[in-house]
């Protein structure tokens, strides 16, 4: 989907805030601007949003010579979650439960203007927990558990992802993880999904390939990973940027989007509000 005018708003806000989290503040405006040249150029040849917003953000990363600007807040939420699955652990007792909190973990999202991410984790996963899925097909897809591609999004969330995916190989589903491949925005990587045990509860854990990129590169994804989806009865696909990604593909196995809709082009398009929780099956 071509990048509008709202979201090309979105993606410089995100340039900017890097620059402000990689400690560079005064780097901002500079950075920005060069940004918003190559953004321009990307629109006229009407790239998908997601490929735009890694080219964007892996040139902040060469400007400010930070591969990495999010580090420090991807161990933030994941420590934030680690300390509070002691008290969410036990309410997890039906496949809706694991799917509801692996949603509400996707708030962990630092790529989107007007995106607050919570300060206080366990006092949101209590208030949001209660609250009904606004597309719940819950029962749809529980019923594809086979063999399972599950590509994950942010850290924090991947936590939750891990408690999902425990649950799912325990009910006998053969399980491929693909992580990202290299660092961007707060998005998990190999490094911080093995922190966190995913590699301990599934049968595969890979990446999308594509290097520091945001969303699924199908063009360049790894071996693995395309014998992993030619075999699977599902993928599980967390957060916004995996829907924009993989919704206009053909010839995939039934897709079940699990994220929360955090803007209001994503929310628009789902039919939901900004701020709802989406387990949505396209088959």
């Amino acid at each position: 989907m071509p990048v509008s005018a709202e979201c090309a708003d979105c993606l410089i806000s995100r340039i900017e805030q890097s620059c402000v989290i990689a400690g560079q503040p005064r780097e901002a405006p500079r950075v920005a601007e060069v940004c918003a040249g190559l953004l321009e150029e990307l629109r006229e040849v009407a790239v998908p949003q997601p490929v735009v917003a890694s080219e964007l953000h892996r040139l902040a990363s060469r400007m400010l010579g930070v591969p990495d600007p999010y580090a420090g807040v991807k161990e933030a939420s994941t420590r934030a979650v680690l300390e509070a699955c002691p008290a969410i652990r036990p309410r997890l007792r039906t496949f809706r439960y694991f799917v509801t909190a692996a949603i509400i973990g996707n708030t962990f999202d630092h790529g989107v203007k007007g995106h607050r991410v919570t300060e206080n984790f366990s006092a949101f996963f209590d208030a949001e927990f209660v609250r009904p899925l606004a597309i719940d097909d819950c029962d749809r897809i529980e019923e594809r558990l086979g063999s399972v591609v599950y590509l994950t999004d942010n850290c924090g969330e991947i936590v939750l992802d891990a408690l999902l995916i425990g649950h799912l190989a325990r009910r006998g589903a053969r399980v491929t993880v693909a992580v990202r491949d290299g660092p961007i925005l707060n998005d998990a990587t190999l490094v911080e999904a093995r922190a966190v045990g995913i590699d301990r509860v599934a049968d595969r854990l890979t990446t999308t390939g594509g290097g520091s990129e945001i969303g699924v590169p199908l063009d360049r994804i790894p071996a693995d990973l395309v014998r992993a989806i030619d075999r699977a009865d599902l993928i599980i696909a967390k957060g916004m940027a995996n829907y924009e990604s993989l919704e206009e593909y053909g010839g995939l196995p039934p897709i079940a989007y699990l994220l929360a809709a955090k803007c209001r082009p994503i929310a628009s398009r789902l039919g939901v509000s900004v701020g709802d929780k989406v387990a949505l099956l396209r088959e």
